[in-house]
């Protein structure tokens, strides 16, 4: 959850801002000299200062303002910081400069100066379509039909006729970008809830609402938006359904468009990042050490760049998905140790980005720090990690939910709590029965874990080798692999039977695997 502390909108703001802004604002508002400006600086200046909003501790330190002007000079502070933010972000921004124009156009027109007003929008239709900006440029057709309708404009003979018609070719892009931006928020969503398809019926479930959904026309179209959306869909299809081939394929032509068209990176930066973020998990769950190695480093070079650093939010993106994929990178390599010198510096950033950060992404770092205490055979710690997520939020990621609790379970049986254990494997099964999560290898797993506890030591290893047959076989079933890809399972166990750390058996099976790409390569 959202810290407290950032629970007033005025704050967030002000603490969000960078120290040129906090001088541009000061700069915009002393151009006028009004007393409610000069409360409103120094409403300002206290807000500030302030570590956590205190309403009473604020008053206190502004005694020019009494309690019931705040709520007004808190609203007035607002606007002018969003004005002033604004006008300073304005050059960054296409969708800004564009409704600038707009908004020039618009104060030509009501002067009665309406050729130039025409002049500003044919210049804006141009820049809109070079950014593929439909939506906007819906706005600006509309506008010249006004003119055109109202006054005698002396344009061309057949300026109706060109008018109407691209208004009907715009509004037919439009409509398509919307349908396949729904179909892509909708999975995404699916996604956030539920995971990864079970077992065969919620796949029938999600192929049937993507066939329904997905336009008939979808891969004939051309424009940039409209093939990021069919493959931002086809993304969360392929990931839901856990076809990692195909998701590899679509994230790959998701980033592939940006790369075809680099003005669109800085356009529309917060997607280019995204695709580069799915792009990663495909390699990492197809285990493509090579192709990460290149996209990870293809990141980390466009983070440093300007592009990445012009906006906050951006930042922040570039800094979630890079530090995500190199905990993924430590799991793939088994290198859980060295992956730990990270958490600090982790989570001193988790806490500075409290404000922007969702509970979904706080759930999905805590549960990749207990993996990594998990793989360095630091158990108590695992368990620290994963009470933050079996004590939080159990509205998002069913999954999440459900594998936290089952690593839980694994890091008592492996401390030796055998007194609390009985207890948590009913506990855990009676969880995962209920939310319809469990699948064959868990079920496996419970199996295991119940009986060992009622054979001799001696015999433990030969359950544990049955128990090793059992799931190896399942690891190609498609509706298994999301056991594997939230638990090594096989990797843990094989570190039973060979008497081994868990880190050392990933490690051979890394060494292993590019020995073979390196021997088919030659």
């Amino acid at each position: 959850m959202m810290p407290s502390r950032f629970s007033d909108t005025l704050f967030q703001l002000i603490h969000s801002l960078e120290k040129a802004e906090k001088r541009n604002f000061k700069l915009y508002i002393k151009r006028s000299s009004g007393n409610e400006d000069l409360k409103i600086i120094e409403l300002f200046d206290a807000l500030d200062k302030l570590h956590e909003y205190d309403e009473p501790l604020l008053l206190k330190k502004l005694p020019s303002i009494k309690k019931p002007q705040l709520s007004n000079i808190k609203v007035h502070l607002y606007k002018q910081l969003l004005a002033s933010l604004r006008l300073l972000k304005s050059t960054e921004s296409i969708d800004l400069q564009l409704n600038e124009q707009l908004d020039y156009a618009r104060i030509l027109y009501n002067k009665g100066l309406y050729l130039q007003s025409l002049k500003i929008l044919e210049k804006l239709k141009e820049t809109a379509k070079e950014h593929y900006k439909y939506n906007f440029l819906t706005q600006v057709i509309s506008w010249e039909k006004k003119i055109e309708t109202l006054h005698i404009t002396r344009s061309i003979q057949d300026r109706a006729t060109l008018l109407s018609a691209e208004a009907v070719e715009v509004n037919t892009r439009v409509d398509t970008v919307i349908r396949m931006s729904n179909l892509a928020l909708q999975l995404y969503s699916m996604y956030l809830k539920n995971g990864h398809a079970r077992n065969e019926k919620d796949e029938k479930s999600v192929i049937k609402f993507f066939a329904v959904n997905l336009p008939s026309n979808s891969h004939k179209q051309t424009g940039f938006y409209e093939r990021l959306y069919l493959y931002q869909s086809f993304c969360w299809y392929a990931f839901i359904r856990q076809d990692f081939l195909m998701y590899y394929r679509y994230a790959q032509k998701w980033v592939n468009i940006f790369n075809e068209q680099p003005l669109m990176i800085k356009v529309e930066t917060g997607y280019y990042i995204k695709g580069l973020h799915n792009l990663l998990n495909a390699h990492f769950d197809l285990r493509n050490f090579s192709g990460f190695e290149i996209t990870l480093q293809e990141f980390k070079k466009f983070a440093a760049g300007d592009i990445a650093n012009k906006h906050d939010n951006h930042r922040i993106q570039t800094f979630v998905y890079i530090s995500s994929a190199t905990i993924n990178q430590h799991f793939m390599l088994g290198t859980f140790a060295e992956g730990l010198k990270m958490v600090p510096d982790l989570e001193e950033k988790l806490e500075e980005y409290g404000l922007y950060l969702d509970t979904h992404r706080l759930l999905v770092f805590n549960y990749k720090i207990a993996n990594l205490y998990f793989g360095s055979g630091k158990y108590g710690m695992a368990i620290d990690y994963l009470q933050k997520i079996i004590n939080g939020n159990a509205e998002l990621r069913n999954d999440l939910q459900c594998y936290a609790r089952l690593l839980h379970l694994m890091a008592h049986y492996e401390l030796g709590n055998f007194e609390i254990i009985d207890s948590l494997i009913k506990s855990v099964y009676r969880y995962m029965a209920k939310m319809e999560n469990l699948t064959v290898v868990e079920e496996a797993m419970f199996k295991f874990l119940r009986n060992s506890f009622h054979v001799p030591r001696s015999k433990v290893k030969s359950e544990l080798e049955t128990f090793l047959q059992s799931i190896k076989q399942l690891e190609k079933n498609r509706f298994q692999t999301r056991s594997f890809a939230y638990l090594d399972i096989i990797s843990w166990v094989e570190s039973k039977v060979y008497n081994t750390s868990l880190s050392d058996v990933i490690k051979e099976k890394y060494e292993a695997t590019k020995k073979r790409h390196y021997t088919a390569e030659h």
